[in-house]
Parts: C-alpha cells; sequence; structure tokens
C-alpha cells in the first residue's frame, strides 16, 4: 500500500524512536522503517521531512530522513522485479522538489542532498532530467554565498559520477556538460583565489568575514575539484588521442602562480610542525594498544544478522551484489571492515597475532562437517571474512596450504545446504589468496572452485566465478594444471548465464569466460563451436544493452586472438556482430564502436587471408574516421592490414576512399598521430610502388611541406615526423622515380610552398636533398638506407646544381654502406618504419609466431629498399653522373672531397 502525505508524521515518529537509546522503541521503529522502504510514497515522505528545516523539526531526525531517502534511492529507483519501487510520478516529484531544496543550513544534510542529487542523475541523466544542469546553473546566479557552496558541492558529487560512466554516449554527454560549465567555473576560482589572498594579506579581516570567507575557501576548492574533472573527463586525454587538450595549457600556468602566492602563508605555519611530531610520539604507544584491543570490539559488526540471512534466502543473486555494490559509508559491516583493513595496513604487527587467534578460535568451535547455521559457524564466516581482506600482511603468519588441507576442503565436502555460508566465504578466500597458493595446492583449489561454481546457491555460484578469475589471472595460473577442467567450467559459465537476471552477474559471467580465453590461448580451439553458439545466442539476447555487449565485443576479441590462424572457423557467428558494431549508423553505435573498432582489428590481425566480407567492411572505417579521430591508432592497424592482407584486390576496390582517409588525416592531426600513420603510407608504397604514389598525390605534396618547415631541433616528436616523412619521399623516387620528377614539378605542390614559414630558393630535389643529408642522424637504420638510395638517384637526374652537393651526398652512402651492413638485416622495429602499431593482442601462430607479426615479417624481408645494393647502385649511378655532367665538371667536384673521406668512399665501394 502506498505511503501519502498524510503519513509523514508517522514517518517522523518512526525517525524520531529509531534515534532513540531504548531499545524498546528503537527496534520496532527499525523494523517499521524497513518494511516501509519498497512501498510506493516512502521517498516522498522523507524528502517531506528533509527538507522541513522550519518547521520545527530536529535536525537529527532530518538527517537520518536523508540517510534513509539516499540508501532508498539506490535500492529502488531502477526498476526492479521483485517490488512496484517509485513510480515516474513519484520520481518526477522527488527530482523537482529536490533542486527546491539545495540551500540547507546542516552541512551533513547538505553532503546527503548531494549525493542523493547524483545517484538519480547517474541514471536519470540526460533522458529523464535533462534540466538539471540548466537548474543548477540558475542558483549559481544567486548571491547568496551559501546558497552558491551548496550549489558546487551537488554539482561536484554530480559530475564525479557521470564521469565514472563508460558507455561512450554517456563520455560524450559529460564533454557537453564540460563545455558549457567550464568557463563559469574557472572564472569563479580566479575571482574566490583573489579574494582568498586579497583576505590573507590582512588577518584582521579574517576575523571579520568569519563564515563567509570560510564558504568562500571551501567553495574555492570545490571549483578547483570541479576543474580537475572537467579536464580529466571532459576531453580527450592527449595521450590516447592525436590532438592537444588546449585547457590543459591555460589552467596549468595559472595553477602554478597561485601555488607561488599561497607559499609565504603557508610558511609561517611550519615553526608548529615540531610540536605535532612530539606529541605524535607520546600517542604512538597509546594506539598500539588501542588498535589491539579495537579488533575484537570491530568482529562483531562482521557478523551476518537474520536480516542479512532472511535477504540472502530471499534473493542469493541480489544479496550478493548488495555485500559489494553498497558503499561503506552505508552501513556498519563495510564500514568496520574498511576501518579494519587500514588498520591493518599500519599495525599489522600488532592485529596478525591477534586475527590468526580470533581465526583458530573460530574454527574450533565450528567443526568443518557442522550442518546447523549456529552463532558459532556465523562468526567463523566473519573470521573467514577477516583473513581474506588482510591476506597479504597474514600470509607471514599462515601458511595457506596448511590451512586448507587441514580446514577449507574438509569444509567444502560437506554438502549440507547451511554450509553455503562458509562455501561462499572460501571462495571469496580463495580468490583473495591466489597470489600465495602455490605447488599441488593450487590444483585443487581449481578443482574447488569449479565444483562451487556448480553449487546450488546463486550466491556461492557467483564468488566462485570471481575468485576463479583471480586465480587463472594470477601469475602463477598454470595452463596445463586446468585444461582438464576447461570442459566442466565452460558448461558451468553457460548454464550460470542463464540462471542470472542480474546485468552486474552476467558480466561477471562474461568476463571470466573472456579472461579464461585470453590464458589458455589455442588451446581453446576444441571449444569454438561451443563458444560461438553462446557468444551468437548472448548478443541476440543482449540487444539494447550496450553495457553487456561491450563485454561479450572484450570476449570476442580474446576469442579470435586465441584462435589465431584458425579465427576463420568463426566468421559465420563473428561477421555480422562486427559489421553491426561499426556502423556507425547503428542504434547503438556511439556505444559499441570502440570496443568493435578494436574488434575489428583483432580480427584483420589474425585472419589467415582476406575474405570478401571483411573486405566489404572497409568503408565503414572512412566514415568512422570522418567523425573523429578518437580511434586513429587503431585505425592505422586496420587500414595496414587490409593493404597487406587485401594486396591488389582491396586497392583496386577501395583506392579513392583510402587515398580520401589518407589525406583527411595528414595534415589535420598532431605529430603523434602522424607518427602513427606514416608507417601505413610507408607500406603503402611499398606494397605498390607504382600504384600508390599517383593515388595519393596529395598526402605526398603534403609531407614534402612537413619536411621543408621550420626546424626542429626542440621537439623529438616533430624531429621523428619530418625524418619519417623524408624516408617515404625517398622511398617514391627510388621505386618510382619517374612519378616523382612528376610531383615535384606539379602547380598544386608550387601553391602550397608559398604559405608563410616556408623560404625555398632552390629546386624541390635540392631542397630534399639537404634534408636526406640533415637527417640522417635522426634516422632508423632502414631510413638512412632510403635517404642514401634516393642521393644516389639523384646523381642521374638532369639537376645541374645537384654536382655541388657531390661531396654531401657521397658522405651519406659511404657512412651508410660502411655503418650499415650488418645492422640493416637486423630487425628494425625501434623506429616504426614498417609498422603503425603493435596489435592489442598478441595472436600466436605456427611456430609460435603471431599471425600478425609472421606477415609484418614478411613484408620487411622483401623491402626493396632492404633488398637492393647500395653499393652497386652507387657505382653505377657515379658513372651516370659522370656521364650526365661531363667528365671535367665530375672530376672537378670529386677533387674537393676531403683525402681520407675519398678514401672511405673507395673503401666502401671495395675500389681500393
Amino acid at each position: 500500500m502506498a505511503l501519502s502525505a498524510a503519513d509523514v508524521q508517522t514517518v517522523y515518529s518512526l525517525l524520531s524512536n529509531a534515534l532513540s537509546l531504548e531499545e524498546s522503541a528503537r527496534k520496532p521503529a527499525e523494523s517499521a522503517l524497513a518494511q516501509c522502504e519498497n512501498r510506493p510514497g516512502f521517498c516522498s515522505c522523507l524528502l517531506e521531512i528533509v527538507a522541513a528545516r522550519d518547521s520545527g523539526c530536529r535536525d537529527d531526525v532530518r538527517l537520518l530522513a536523508s540517510v534513509y531517502f539516499k540508501n532508498s534511492i539506490t535500492r529502488y529507483w531502477r526498476h526492479r522485479r521483485d517490488t512496484p519501487g517509485i513510480s515516474n510520478d513519484e520520481k518526477n516529484h522527488i527530482r523537482k522538489k529536490l533542486l527546491l531544496h539545495l540551500r540547507e543550513e546542516n552541512t551533513q544534510i547538505a553532503l546527503q542532498l548531494a549525493v542523493l542529487v547524483a545517484k538519480i542523475a547517474r541514471i536519470d541523466y540526460p533522458k529523464e532530467w535533462p534540466e538539471l544542469f540548466s537548474s543548477l546553473a540558475q542558483q549559481l546566479q544567486s548571491a547568496d554565498m551559501l546558497a552558491s557552496h551548496r550549489v558546487f558541492i551537488v554539482l561536484f558529487r554530480t559530475l564525479k559520477e557521470l564521469s565514472t560512466k563508460r558507455l561512450s554516449s554517456d563520455q560524450r554527454t559529460f564533454q557537453e556538460i564540460a563545455s558549457q560549465l567550464f568557463e563559469y567555473t574557472w572564472n569563479l576560482w580566479k575571482n574566490d583565489i583573489h579574494t582568498i589572498l586579497q583576505s590573507f594579506s590582512t588577518m584582521n579581516s579574517l576575523v571579520e568575514q568569519g563564515r563567509d570567507l570560510l564558504l568562500v575557501c571551501e567553495r574555492w576548492f570545490l571549483c578547483l575539484k570541479i576543474i580537475r574533472q572537467l579536464i580529466i573527463s571532459g576531453y580527450p586525454s592527449d595521450t590516447t588521442t592525436a590532438q592537444e587538450v588546449p585547457l590543459v595549457k591555460e589552467v596549468c600556468p595559472v595553477l602554478l602562480n597561485a601555488i607561488q602566492s599561497f607559499l609565504p602563508y603557508c610558511a609561517k605555519e611550519l615553526t608548529s610542525w615540531h610540536d605535532v611530531e612530539v606529541l605524535l610520539r607520546c600517542l604512538q604507544e597509546k594506539i598500539d594498544v588501542w588498535c589491539s584491543s579495537l579488533c575484537p570490539l570491530m568482529f562483531k559488526y562482521f557478523i551476518f544478522s537474520a536480516k542479512d540471512m532472511d535477504e540472502w534466502y530471499q534473493n542469493p543473486e541480489q544479496f550478493h551484489h548488495d555485500q559489494d555494490m553498497v558503499q561503506w559509508t552505508d552501513k556498519l559491516r563495510p564500514c568496520a571492515e574498511a576501518l579494519y583493513i587500514v588498520l591493518f595496513e599500519n599495525y599489522k604487527h600488532i592485529l596478525s597475532p591477534v586475527v590468526i587467534s580470533i581465526l583458530h578460535e573460530a574454527m574450533s568451535s565450528s567443526p568443518p562437517l557442522e550442518t546447523e547455521i549456529s552463532s558459532a559457524m556465523l562468526l567463523k564466516d566473519a573470521a573467514y571474512s577477516a583473513a581474506g581482506h588482510v591476506y597479504y600482511e597474514l600470509s607471514s603468519y599462515l601458511n595457506f596450504s596448511d590451512w586448507f588441507q587441514g580446514s577449507l576442503a574438509i569444509e567444502l565436502s560437506n554438502n549440507h545446504p547451511n554450509m553455503r555460508i562458509i562455501h561462499r566465504k572460501i571462495a571469496f578466500i580463495l580468490g583473495q589468496w591466489a597470489s600465495e597458493i602455490k605447488g599441488d595446492t593450487r590444483k585443487q583449489v581449481y578443482h574447488a572452485l569449479i565444483r562451487l561454481l556448480q553449487d546450488n546457491d546463486i550466491a556461492v555460484k557467483l564468488a566462485a566465478c570471481r575468485s576463479l578469475c583471480y586465480l587463472v589471472q594470477d601469475t602463477n595460473f598454470s595452463e596445463n594444471d586446468f585444461f582438464e577442467l576447461l570442459p566442466a567450467c565452460w558448461n558451468s559459465c553457460f548454464k550460470l548465464m542463464e540462471e542470472v537476471q542480474e546485468f552486474d552477474s552476467k558480466v561477471q559471467v562474461l568476463n571470466l569466460i573472456s579472461v579464461l580465453i585470453d590464458h589458455v590461448g589455442d588451446r581453446i580451439s576444441p571449444f569454438a563451436h561451443q563458444l560461438s553458439n553462446f557468444f551468437c545466442k548472448i548478443w541476440e539476447e543482449s540487444a539494447g544493452e550496450s553495457l553487456l555487449q561491450i563485454q561479450l565485443l572484450v570476449a570476442l576479441r580474446n576469442f579470435v586472438s586465441s584462435l589465431g590462424y584458425q579465427s576463420s572457423i568463426c566468421y559465420s557467428m563473428l561477421l555480422p556482430i562486427l559489421k553491426s558494431g561499426i556502423d556507425v549508423d547503428s542504434p547503438d553505435s556511439l556505444n559499441l564502436l570502440e570496443d568493435s573498432v578494436l574488434l575489428w582489428e583483432a580480427t584483420l590481425s589474425n585472419a589467415p587471408s582476406m575474405v570478401p566480407q571483411l573486405l566489404d567492411f572497409f568503408p565503414y572505417l572512412v566514415v568512422v574516421l570522418e567523425r573523429s579521430f578518437d580511434h586513429l591508432q587503431v585505425a592505422t592497424s586496420i587500414i595496414e592490414d587490409y593493404i597487406i592482407s587485401g594486396g591488389v584486390e582491396f586497392l583496386n576496390r577501395h583506392a579513392s576512399s583510402l587515398a580520401k582517409l589518407l589525406d583527411g588525416i595528414v595534415g589535420n592531426v598532431n605529430e603523434k598521430g602522424l607518427l602513427s600513420t606514416l608507417p601505413v603510407i610507408d607500406i603503402l608504397v611499398q606494397c605498390f610502388p607504382m600504384e600508390a604514389p599517383p593515388l595519393i598525390t596529395g598526402v605526398l605534396q603534403k609531407l614534402i611541406l612537413i619536411c621543408l618547415s621550420e626546424e626542429d631541433d626542440h621537439n623529438p616528436s616533430r624531429t621523428a615526423v619530418r625524418a619519417s616523412s623524408a624516408a617515404i619521399l625517398a622511398r617514391v623516387l627510388v621505386m618510382n622515380t619517374n612519378y616523382f620528377a612528376q610531383l615535384a614539378s606539379e602547380s598544386s605542390l608550387a601553391v602550397g610552398l608559398q604559405q608563410p614559414g616556408l623560404s625555398i630558393n632552390q629546386n624541390i630535389l635540392l631542397c630534399l636533398t639537404d634534408i636526406w643529408v640533415d637527417k640522417i642522424d635522426n634516422a632508423t637504420i632502414i631510413q638512412r638506407k632510403a635517404y642514401a638510395l634516393a642521393l644516389s638517384v639523384i646523381l642521374t637526374l638532369r639537376v645541374p646544381q645537384v654536382i655541388n652537393k657531390l661531396d654531401d651526398i657521397l658522405s651519406v652512402c659511404t657512412s651508410v654502406i660502411l655503418g650499415g651492413t650488418e645492422e640493416i638485416n637486423e630487425d628494425d622495429s625501434g623506429g616504426d618504419s614498417t609498422s603503425s602499431s603493435a596489435p592489442n593482442n598478441e595472436a600466436i601462430g605456427y611456430g609460435g609466431i603471431s599471425v600478425r607479426d609472421s606477415r609484418m615479417r614478411q613484408v620487411k624481408d622483401s623491402d626493396p629498399i632492404k633488398q637492393l645494393s647500395l653499393e652497386n647502385m652507387l657505382k653505377e649511378n657515379l658513372k651516370a653522373c659522370a656521364a650526365l655532367h661531363g667528365d671535367a665538371t665530375f672530376n672537378a667536384a670529386i677533387s674537393r672531397i676531403h683525402p681520407s673521406a675519398f678514401a672511405q668512399l673507395q673503401q666502401a665501394l671495395k675500389m681500393v
């Protein structure tokens, strides 16, 4: 039955009694409130009490009402199968009224209201609560300092909550919020710091301004936190994108100046630190005694209550997640556990013997074959919790193998239904102690967790699922020990996926499957058909559930990578899923695109050959990059795979799309983006030396402009970009000399050379000659040889002035011949000259080499730049140069070479 406005006074009385010191009044009130939690109208009654600050309501009652309100929102705001929860009409009422009562005098209640708004916003913004930020922004215009302060508390909590959402659509929403809020918040922060520093300059004003100044300081600090959140979560990081974050450049200098302004005032306070240190030393001994006595005070909060056991019985799956999801500040048990962990980290030498003693006492009071849910069993469960939370610190005092063999394994053999309490906690322990499980015990633990995964209780199964994931991810994981358990493990996971209802449960099971696939590697192939059917079924069932499909895409990526050369056996399942994920016009593309692109990369990297369906997908990549460069690094790897595996068929079908795509990237991304893209262009020219250059004339012209742009001595990234661009141009000259001459004479290039910052007073080829000579020390080994080969070719072209550069040209060629002959055969991966990016998943193929690495090795080995003999080419081209310029001119140029350099040239050409 729903509660109404007429029940507000009744609820107030229950809350008041719940604060009573008399148990006879408190217990019935707590029980009645617990029964009201899931009733419609309860939250509205609580909100009326919280908002009644001027009606004589006690603040402690209002605070308790706000806590109940927050807990009810956490549990019932989302629609649940087992309760009517909160109706849409009541939600609308709550959202509107909350925004009208943010100016709260009581700080604790104000914080609870801020958390409430944040929790609702996480679920409802922007679809159900689009006016949230506009309303908050309007309230910020008030001159009321307290109102402004409270709104900023709400903003901080809400932004913090929204920033943790993972879906791409949610991240885009946050970026929109950041663009709206940043300027106002930043300007207010600068004004507040001016006010604070002005007040610090005269001590009298600190006393006079009192509370208002304190609110300004607190608001200033909240603004600083908000600014940090907006920059970090509201803009793509410069570590993952090809674009800079301008706000970082704007904010950092001002922050540094502010810190510098505060330093003189901080220095005045340093003299008091000595007294504090003396006080701490005096207190340390008393703290040690207090900690040792506090530990058994705390254990009673670890023990499950009758209410906990009833919740477990009613809904094991929900119970499992409630134990994990509840915030530690909301309930006594997680709060006690959090305090316990912190104390243990700092006082383990005192607390370890105490915990070991409690553990042994609890184990002796509750024998392994016990069947009754007694206080002793519940105490043992609590003791096991304590041991699980601090496994690292306890490992010096407790031998896990002895504990497992002497007690845990025996308890696992007790199959009485009531033992689910202990079995669930043992599953927890096995995961927490994963790093301490060694030798033969590890195989027994694997078997134990698989049995727990087949338990009748879902809470036990889910605990085992999570712990098994920890064991598999542990560095001591043994594929050999686990392989025989794979069939049972898959079947248990598939069955559990059918049984669970909650989203978090499905994600947990999928995560275990994904981790298993990743760690068993190519041993996955016998189960490929079974897994393919499972993935297909789950994808269809999860339509519209983007977060679940994201987890599925991650699992598929591991699946494809583990199959390696055999990955095509799953294409009938995989390719339709992939197609729907990379289509930017599909309903969930915004959320699924990032993980779909990564799956696309893994699919191509492990494809034994390029099938027609994969060739059909390439135009999707053009659309993706036209919208954003967020996925550029992965995209370059995808393009690379299409070039290498797709071959002539790929170029025939998608030449124009490829040219358009590359032209859109070069010139529109920063140095990081170019360093990802240039290797792709290099491979394209290598694989199609005659066909590719004319297709990408615009791109090559941009590379010429990059090479001839301003100096880069103080920017390593820019130096690397110029060196790589010059190497591509050198490759084009060597492999398609006729086209290069045409490129250098293009009228559009001449127009580009007129831009500011470029001073070209000689032939383009001569300018590039200077670049190849100048950048030789910045180039990788293969790039150095490309430079030298290009300089050798320059000698044969009809450019009269080239004879004046003969000394520099021969110096470069000589150094490459004498210094690079042996090194050129080594793996030159450090220079990024033949690979745009390492694949995210190293799938191992035949001979222990990943599929992608095998292809890349073939590309490197077949590189004409690597195979050509610079020594022979230089000999022939010197003869052609002499014939072109005449013996007299040629010999005069040779005579100007320093004798020692000439001797090295003779040695290089074996002319001595």
